[in-house]
């Protein structure tokens, strides 16, 4: 966990833990609370308004057709 918040690269520490693959690695990181609150701490709101998509008409006949 230390490694992580300190930085290094997930794919490093799986090898120095002699894990098969990164995904084995992984585990750590969905455990490490204090990584995902500085990840959300660096998220900033989009500048753009959302808009929701309209299907055209002749998409929603078709697939009624379905």
């Amino acid at each position: 966990m230390h490694l992580l918040q300190a930085g290094v690269d997930i794919s490093v520490i799986a090898l120095w833990l002699g894990h098969e693959s990164p995904a084995t690695t992984h585990h750590y990181v969905e455990a490490d609370l204090t990584t995902k609150e500085r990840a959300l701490a660096r998220l900033h709101e989009p500048d753009v308004k959302i808009q929701r998509y309209h299907a055209p008409d002749s998409l929603i006949d078709f697939l009624k057709t379905l």
